[in-house]
């Protein structure tokens, strides 16, 4: 039991800032009428009368959004509203992963709940110029696996991209790229490891299925690879210690 547990008297939350207050209600109207990326916003002195707040306090709530890159300032024309960058959200995401914070096993189990699902959505999807882009990819990442590991690492990523691209949703995207970066140095390893040869078939496999449109082979395609590589780097990773 811990001295808090022992307390006579409950902790005092803490209420929020009066700016993240603003800044809250400021992206909530935001969504709610529906702006769009290019929109203008009420000036910083509109925004304090509307709000009933000082201008310092809606200087301090725009900062906040700007920094979110929800809100732009431009000089001269104000405020508005900004375009959110996919790019940016899986640049962010992907910074957070290589801080070491979140271990292999569950930046895999992510991985695998979305490119089993992606798997089979492309056999479903995908049309015969993307499966004949997923192939050259393929086709690319074989012949770079003799003389550059580094490269064949860089087109497994690619060929894993080129079937998320197949799915019509750009999410799916999106979200294998948030975590693709974190993945990119076990990639590698596994390459020079040994794994390069069961990569490249358990690639022809899935391919073969999503080529011919058959779902749940391609789902379980890429189970199978991705239980593959998830033991490889575990055998691999122990052997090391």
């Amino acid at each position: 039991m811990t001295e808090t547990d022992n307390a006579m008297f409950p902790r005092v939350a803490r209420e929020p800032r009066l700016s993240d207050k603003v800044a809250e209600l400021l992206l909530e109207t935001i969504f709610r009428r529906g702006l769009q990326p290019g929109d203008r916003l009420p000036s910083e002195r509109e925004l304090g009368e509307q709000f009933g707040v000082s201008r310092t306090v809606v200087r301090e709530a725009v900062r906040e959004l700007a920094a979110k890159g929800l809100i732009e300032v431009r000089t001269g024309s104000g405020l508005r509203v900004a375009a959110v960058d996919a790019a940016a959200v899986s640049e962010s995401m992907s910074l957070y992963l290589r801080g070491g914070s979140v271990d292999f096993a569950r930046v895999h189990e992510v991985r695998r709940l979305l490119e089993v699902e992606i798997a089979g959505l492309a056999a479903e999807r995908a049309t015969a110029e993307q499966i004949e882009g997923i192939d050259r990819v393929r086709r690319q990442m074989e012949e770079a696996m003799g003389d550059d590991v580094e490269r064949a690492a860089a087109l497994d990523l690619e060929f894993h991209r080129a079937i998320a691209g197949s799915t019509d949703n750009p999410l799916y995207l999106l979200l294998l790229d948030s975590i693709g970066e974190a993945l990119l140095e076990i990639r590698r390893e596994n390459l020079r490891s040994g794994a390069g040869g069961e990569t490249l078939k358990a690639h022809r496999r899935i391919l073969a299925a999503i080529a011919d449109h058959d779902r749940s082979r391609a789902r379980r395609e890429m189970a199978a690879h991705l239980d593959h590589v998830e033991r490889h780097w575990v055998s691999t990773a122990t052997q090391a210690r």
